[in-house]
């Protein structure tokens, strides 16, 4: 009988988690292409993006809260066979801050552990004894309806940006309209024939919303350089746009993570309270702050938050002060990116030495998925 694997990766629901689910899928499947490979997502993550993944055989969406605490099963785990031959966790499950932090969490986990038995072993995701290749290439395999959609709909241009202002986090984290501004008078410019893309969701569900506002969108689309609004598409078909793109500009955000996973150079606005973790063979640059004038990386803990003139509360790293500062490695490391002179290991290189640095020289201070910072360090 074919050997089954579930990857049981419950956490939060931004797009960025559920790459890293289908990652570990992908190493997984990879050590062994005759087994077939499983996840478990929280329901109100974009499940469907383990669909564009030929590495998984099935999904299933789990309806359990992440925050609130939930002992009661009350029928969650419906559609999902109850025995596997591995069952991978998620590795924070044995976090103490992320059990005190979200119990559902907790109580999720406590709940699998009573429905889900493995009959080879039971484990976290990425253990070699459960067969596990590191640092793999995830490339999602996009529908090819939205691949049409987004040619239809952006045209043949043979330079394209795709800006994503915002993450799902409070807007303070982000960059105001102002200094998006500043930031697409640089790139046009510089690149006066490219096709500038804003990408993100103003609709309200259960799933992540952009911290951007109406008002400020329709500020950035009256930009000189006539941006092409792909606000609220689809997933699949902003995906494809991201795909068709030379280049994709963002703060941190996980949907950076899924900009990877479909081929394209992530250049990040690198600061407020995650550093970049998720490298994919994909060449990228993250624009570091100083971290002696732009404090960032508190991770779990509150980011600074100060007053920023006309602009409101806004984080040191993504103050109007802070961009302006660095429009030219901005636009420069956009250039390398489009031209192709980048290289994947290039830009690991240059990344980990400079973000060690951003620590205060404190190596331990930094992590990755598959520890690839551990080759370069």
């Amino acid at each position: 009988m074919t050997e089954r694997a579930l990857v049981n990766f419950f956490y939060a629901h931004p797009v960025g988690h559920a790459i890293e689910a289908l990652h570990y899928c992908q190493g997984h499947y990879a050590a062994n292409p005759d087994r077939q490979i499983a996840v478990a997502l929280n329901a109100a993550t974009p499940v469907e993006l383990a669909s564009y993944c030929p590495a998984v055989s099935a999904a299933y969406a789990i309806d359990h809260p992440f925050v609130e605490p939930c002992p009661d099963e009350g029928g969650r785990f419906d559609g999902v066979p109850g025995e596997w031959d591995w069952i991978l966790d998620d590795f924070r499950r044995y976090q103490d801050i992320q059990l005190s932090t979200f119990p559902g969490l907790r109580d999720y986990y406590a709940a699998s552990d009573r429905r889900l038995t493995a009959r080879s072993g039971r484990s976290v995701v990425s253990d070699p004894a459960a067969g596990y290749l590191r640092h793999q290439q995830l490339r999602l395999a996009l529908p090819e309806s939205a691949r049409a959609a987004a040619t239809a709909r952006l045209g043949d241009r043979p330079d394209r940006i795709v800006v994503m202002p915002a993450g799902s986090s409070p807007s303070p984290l982000y960059p105001s309209p102002r200094s998006w501004t500043l930031i697409l008078d640089a790139i046009h410019e510089e690149f006066p024939d490219a096709q500038i893309v804003l990408l993100g969701k103003l609709a309200r569900s259960e799933r992540t919303t952009t911290s951007f506002g109406e008002a400020e969108l329709a500020a950035l689309l009256s930009h000189r350089s006539r941006p092409v609004n792909c606000f609220d598409l689809p997933l699949a078909e902003q995906l494809a746009a991201v795909e068709a793109a030379g280049v994709f500009l963002s703060p941190h955000t996980g949907f950076g993570l899924a900009a990877l996973a479909v081929g394209t150079p992530w250049l990040t606005l690198s600061g407020g309270r995650w550093f970049e973790y998720f490298f994919n063979h994909v060449p990228f640059r993250s624009i570091l702050p100083d971290p002696g004038r732009y404090p960032s990386f508190t991770q779990f803990d509150d980011a600074e938050i100060i007053v920023d003139g006309e602009d409101g509360r806004r984080t040191p790293s993504m103050t109007l002060a802070r961009i302006t500062e660095d429009l030219d490695r901005i636009v420069l490391a956009c250039r390398e990116l489009l031209d192709g002179s980048l290289t994947y290991d290039q830009a690991l290189r240059d990344y980990f030495p400079a973000l060690v640095a951003a620590h205060g020289g404190d190596a331990s201070a930094i992590w990755s998925i598959d520890g690839v910072h551990f080759d370069y360090l």
